[in-house]
């Protein structure tokens, strides 16, 4: 996988407007829950993807604040796969917010 630009990094960041770029290397997202199993549970799921697509982000609990930041190690930056993930992990958390 290939290593984003600079400018297709902000391109793709116009679409993933609750992800912010870190470090010029990281995009990261914020996820808040009401109860802090649902913040498990997305962590979870979060996992199980990651491990069937075989990329596999920073997570960090904060109590019902649950912090995801993925970048591409073999590519040393920001890849189409990092954007791609990004989509299926706001999805699963909007298939548990609700």
């Amino acid at each position: 996988m290939e290593k984003l630009s600079e400018a297709a990094i902000q391109e793709k960041l116009i679409d993933h407007a609750n992800w912010k770029l870190v470090d010029g290397k990281w995009i990261q997202r914020k996820y808040l829950f009401k109860e802090y199993l649902n913040g498990i549970e997305f962590v979870q799921n979060v996992a199980h993807l990651s491990e069937k697509m075989n990329h596999h982000p920073f997570i960090s609990i904060d109590y019902k604040l649950i912090s995801v930041k993925i970048t591409s190690w073999k590519a040393r930056g920001l890849t189409t796969l990092d954007f791609a993930l990004a989509e299926k992990y706001d999805e699963l958390y909007l298939q548990i917010k609700k």
